[in-house]
C-alpha cells in the first residue's frame, strides 16, 4: 500500500472559487466556517477545503456529517481522536494524522500516548478499555468488522449510540484517508507531517503481521 508519489489533484486556489462553491461549503461544519467567510481577515483556507471546493455538492454533505462526528457526537473526544489517529496511522494518511495530533492533545492524550498509537496495540501501558478501542479500529481496518468477543466487551462499555458512532468514525476516516492518499494531499510542513512516513502493515486477527 503506497500513497500517490506526487499530488494528482491540487486544491482549488481560493482566487478561483466561485460564490457558489463558498456558499455550498458554508454552514456545514462550524470549525470550517471561519475559513469560508470571504472576509479579508479570514484565515488561509486549509488545503482540504480547497480540495472539497472542486466538488462542493458532494463535499458539503460530507462536511456536515464530519461536523456531527467532531462537534456533536456522543463519543468522548479522547476516544474519537484515538480512533482517528489510529486510522491515520494504519492507512498511512499523513494529512489526517497531522490535522488530528493537536486535536488529540486538546482531548487529553499525552505526547507519549499519541506516539504509542503508531505501535503494537498489545504493547505499552494502555488500559484494557483503551486497548479495546484501538483493537476495534484495527479490526475494522483489517477485516471490516468487529469480532464477537471484542463486540461483547465494547457493548459492556458503550451504549448503542456510542457503538454506532465508533463504527462511523472509523469508517468515515478510512474513507477520507483513501481520498486524501489517492489525490496526494499532503499536510503543511512541520513535525506532525512527518509522524507517519509509511502505512502500517496489515495485521491478522491475532494482531500479527499478515505480510
Amino acid at each position: 500500500m503506497t500513497r500517490a508519489a506526487a499530488p494528482r489533484m491540487e486544491p482549488l486556489p481560493i482566487a478561483e472559487w466561485a460564490d457558489e462553491e463558498r456558499e455550498l461549503l458554508r454552514g456545514n461544519m462550524a470549525r470550517a466556517d471561519r475559513y469560508l467567510t470571504g472576509a479579508a481577515d479570514a484565515p488561509p483556507v486549509p488545503s482540504i477545503l480547497g480540495l472539497f471546493a472542486r466538488h462542493p455538492r458532494l463535499s458539503a454533505p460530507w462536511l456536515a456529517f464530519s461536523g456531527t462526528l467532531l462537534d456533536d457526537g456522543t463519543l468522548d473526544p479522547r476516544d474519537r481522536e484515538m480512533l482517528i489517529l489510529r486510522v491515520g496511522h494504519r492507512t498511512g494518511c499523513r494529512y489526517q494524522w497531522a490535522q488530528h495530533v493537536g486535536m488529540a492533545r486538546a482531548a487529553g492524550l499525552e505526547p507519549g500516548q499519541i506516539a504509542a498509537l503508531r505501535e503494537d496495540v498489545e504493547a505499552g501501558s494502555w488500559s484494557e478499555r483503551d486497548r479495546d478501542i484501538l483493537r476495534a479500529a484495527d479490526q475494522l481496518v483489517d477485516g471490516h468488522t468487529i469480532d464477537d468477543a471484542l463486540w461483547e466487551r465494547l457493548a459492556g462499555r458503550f451504549d448503542e449510540r456510542r457503538l454506532l458512532e465508533l463504527l462511523f468514525v472509523v469508517g468515515a476516516y478510512v474513507c477520507l484517508a483513501m481520498v486524501l492518499n489517492s489525490v496526494g494531499l499532503e499536510p503543511a510542513a512541520g513535525p506532525a507531517a512527518d509522524a507517519v512516513p509509511d502505512p502500517a502493515p496489515a495485521t491478522g486477527p491475532s494482531g500479527t503481521s499478515a505480510q
